[in-house]
C-alpha cells in the first residue's frame, strides 16, 4: 500500500510551466456552484440591466425624432416645432430617469453579490484548507495560501460585483446598437461591421498574453506574502542574528519581482487599450465621414444621421468597454484559476463513509496495538522514518519513547493522530483500525502537549478552553491548577481574560507550556500524548507539572516522548527507538543494566546532573 499526494496547488506553484492552458470562460464557469444560490438576485439584477440599456438605447431614437420632427420641417409652423421640441426634450428626461434608477438598481445589486459571492468563496477555501492533512502543508506555504485567500479572492469580487454586470451591459448595448445601425443604414453599417472585424483579433492575441501575465503577477505576490509570513513569524531570531537588512533586501527583491511582472501586464494591457481604441474609432470616423458625404447628398437626414452616430459612439464604447472588462475577466480567471486549484486538493487522509464506532471508554483509558508499521514522509521518499514497529501498549500503561534525535518519535505521535497513513501495517485503539474511525472521533479520543507550543491570540482562559469548547469556567481553571498554571495566571493583569498576545508573546516558554498542558488535561482524553511536555519548564514548575502530569495519567493511557530522562524513570515501560526501530525494552532500571543505548543516554545524562 502507498501514500500518494494529491495537492495541485503545490504542483502550481513548482511547476507553472507545465500546467494545461484553459480558457478564461471555462476557468470562469468554475465560480457557478458559488453563483447558483443566488439566481433570484441575479434575476433581479439582469431585469435592471435590460431596462438599464434598453433606456440608453432609446435616447439616440429620441433625439432623431426631435431633429427631424422638431427642426428638419421648415414649412411647419413655429408653434408645432416648439410642442414637438417641448415633448422629445420631456421624453428624453423621462428616458434619463429611468437609466438612472434603473443603473442603481443594477449598481446595488451587483454589488451585493460580489461582496455576498466573495464571502462565500472565502469561506469555502479556509474551511477546505483546515481540513487538509499535514501533508499538504509540507509542502506549501502559509503565506500562498493567504494570498490567494486575499488577492485572488478580490479580484473576483470586482469581477463579480463590477466587470460580469459591465459585460453583460456592454454586450448589451453593442447589439443592440448594432441593430439599431442597421436599421439606420445598411450601408453604412456594413462597413462599419467589416471594418470593427478586424479588431478582434488584436483583442483576442493580447488579451491572452494579459492573463498570463496576471497570472504570473499574482505568483509574484503570493511569492513575497509567503516570505514576509514567514520572517515576521520568525522576528526574535532575525534579530538574535542581526539578518533585519538581509531579510529587508529579500522581500525587496521579491516585490521587485512582482513589480516587474505587473508592469509587463500592464504594459500589454496599454497596448490592447491602444490598439482597440485606434482601430474602432478609426472605423467609426471614416464611415461617419462617408454618412455626411449621404446628408450632403440627400440620401439620409440630419436626424438618421446624428442617430447613426449616436449608435456608433454606443457600439464603438461597448467594445472599448468591453476590452477593459476582459482585461479584468482575464486577471480574475487567473485568480480562480488558483483558488479552484485550492478547492480541488483532496487530503489523503479522510474518513470513511460509515465510520466504524469507537468502544466504551474503560475505566483504565485505551489499549493501543501498532503492528508492522513503516511510513516514510512524502518529501522524503527514500528514508524511512519509522519500520516494522510493533508495540502492544495495554489500558493505563504509562509508556516513555526514548532515543536520538530523528528516531521517529515525534513520527509516532503524528501516526497516532493520523496526520499520516504509514505505508505499511496498521494501528488499532481498542482493537479498532484507526482507518475505520471517523477523524474526529480518533482525535477527541487523544490529548497531546506537543513539543512546540501553540497560542492562540486570545486570553488565557479560551486558550485552555480551546482543549473542550464547552467547558465551564470552572473546569477550565481545575485543568490550570492541574497543569500549575493558576498561579501565574492569577498574576496576570486580568488574571484569565489577560491577552497572551500573538502566539503567546507574553509568556514565557514554561507558562506557555503550561497552558498547553492544561488545555490536554482540560479534554480528558483516553490517550494522553506528551512530547517533550516538561521541556521548557524550570526545575520548580518541572516538579510542580510532573506531580500534577503523574495525577493526571491515573485512569489514562500515557506515552511520553522524553530526551531528559529524569521525567521518564516512573514509566511502566520505556521504549528506544533508534533510526524507527525499537532496539531496546523495559524499565529504567533494567536498561541501565543492559548496558545499551539508553545506559549510553543515561549516563551522559546523569553524570552530568552530578
Amino acid at each position: 500500500m502507498t501514500t500518494k499526494s494529491n495537492f495541485p496547488i503545490t504542483a502550481d506553484v513548482h511547476n507553472k510551466a507545465e500546467q494545461p492552458k484553459k480558457s478564461s470562460l471555462a476557468t470562469l464557469t468554475g465560480l457557478l456552484p458559488f453563483l447558483a444560490p443566488y439566481r433570484n438576485q441575479f434575476i433581479l439584477a439582469g431585469i435592471a440591466l435590460l431596462v438599464a440599456a434598453g433606456s440608453t438605447l432609446a435616447l439616440p431614437y429620441a433625439f432623431k425624432q426631435m431633429i427631424d420632427l422638431g427642426f428638419g420641417n421648415a414649412s411647419t409652423a413655429a408653434s408645432k416645432n416648439v410642442a414637438h421640441v417641448d415633448l422629445y426634450f420631456l421624453a428624453l428626461f423621462g428616458v434619463a430617469c429611468v437609466l438612472a434608477l434603473a443603473t442603481a438598481a443594477r449598481f446595488y445589486m451587483v454589488s451585493w453579490l460580489g461582496e455576498r459571492v466573495t464571502a462565500d468563496i472565502r469561506s469555502a477555501v479556509y474551511r477546505h484548507v483546515v481540513t487538509q492533512s499535514p501533508q499538504f502543508f509540507e509542502t506549501t506555504q502559509t503565506g500562498e495560501v493567504l494570498s490567494r485567500l486575499t488577492t485572488d479572492t478580490t479580484l473576483i469580487q470586482a469581477v463579480i460585483g463590477t466587470s460580469i454586470s459591465m459585460a453583460l451591459r456592454n454586450t448589451l448595448l453593442f447589439i443592440g446598437g448594432l441593430i439599431m445601425l442597421f436599421v439606420t443604414s445598411i450601408k453604412l453599417s456594413s462597413i462599419i461591421i467589416i471594418l470593427l472585424a478586424c479588431v478582434v483579433f488584436p483583442i483576442v492575441i493580447f488579451g491572452r498574453r494579459v492573463r498570463q501575465l496576471s497570472r504570473d503577477s499574482q505568483d509574484r505576490i503570493a511569492d513575497a506574502s509567503a516570505m514576509a509570513g514567514e520572517i515576521l513569524n520568525a522576528m526574535p531570531t532575525v534579530q538574535a542574528f542581526t539578518h533585519e537588512k538581509i531579510e529587508a533586501s529579500r522581500f525587496s527583491v521579491s516585490v521587485e519581482s512582482a513589480f516587474q511582472t505587473a508592469m509587463r501586464r500592464i504594459r500589454s494591457r496599454s497596448l490592447l487599450t491602444v490598439i482597440a481604441i485606434l482601430l474602432i474609432f478609426g472605423a467609426i470616423v471614416f464611415v461617419l465621414w462617408l454618412g455626411a458625404h449621404a446628408v450632403i447628398q440627400g440620401t439620409m437626414t440630419g436626424g438618421d444621421l446624428s442617430q447613426f452616430i449616436l449608435y456608433a459612439a454606443i457600439s464603438a464604447g461597448a467594445i472599448g468597454a468591453l476590452s477593459e472588462v476582459m482585461g479584468e475577466g482575464q486577471r480574475a480567471a487567473g485568480a480562480t484559476e488558483r483558488l479552484l486549484e485550492l478547492l480541488a486538493a483532496q487530503s489523503p487522509i479522510q474518513s470513511l463513509a460509515q465510520p466504524s464506532p469507537l468502544p466504551a471508554r474503560t475505566a483504565n483509558g485505551a489499549a493501543l496495538t501498532l503492528s508492522d508499521v513503516s511510513f516514510h514522509y512524502p518529501s522524503r521518499p527514500l528514508t524511512a522514518a519509522v519500520s516494522q514497529l510493533s508495540l502492544d501498549i495495554k489500558p493505563g500503561e504509562t509508556v516513555a519513547v526514548v532515543g536520538p534525535s530523528g528516531a521517529g518519535k515525534t513520527t509516532l505521535f503524528q501516526l497516532l493522530l493520523r496526520f499520516y497513513d504509514p505505508q505499511q501495517g496498521s494501528i488499532k485503539l481498542d482493537g479498532i483500525d484507526i482507518k475505520q474511525l471517523d477523524l474526529h472521533t480518533l482525535r477527541d479520543a487523544i490529548g497531546i502537549v506537543p513539543q512546540d507550543t501553540v497560542i492562540f491570540s486570545a486570553d488565557a482562559m479560551e486558550n485552555i478552553r480551546y482543549g473542550r469548547a464547552n467547558a465551564t469556567d470552572a473546569e477550565v481553571i481545575a485543568a490550570a491548577k492541574m497543569a500549575a498554571a493558576h498561579e501565574f495566571i492569577e498574576k496576570l493583569p486580568e488574571g484569565y481574560q489577560s491577552f497572551l498576545g500573538e502566539r503567546g508573546v507574553r509568556l514565557s516558554g514554561g507558562q506557555r507550556q503550561r497552558i498547553a498542558i492544561a488545555r490536554a488535561l482540560l479534554k480528558n482524553p483516553a490517550l494522553l500524548l506528551l512530547d517533550e511536555a516538561t521541556s521548557a519548564l524550570d526545575a520548580e514548575s518541572e516538579r510542580l507539572v510532573q506531580t500534577a502530569l503523574e495525577a493526571a495519567m491515573i485512569n489514562r493511557t500515557t506515552i511520553i516522548i522524553a530526551h531528559r530522562l529524569a521525567t521518564v524513570q516512573r514509566a511502566d515501560r520505556i521504549i528506544v527507538l533508534e533510526n524507527g526501530h525499537i532496539v531496546e525494552t523495559g524499565t529504567h532500571a533494567s536498561l541501565v543494566a543492559l548496558g545499551g543505548i539508553y545506559a549510553n543516554l543515561a549516563a551522559l545524562q546523569f553524570n552530568v546532573l552530578h
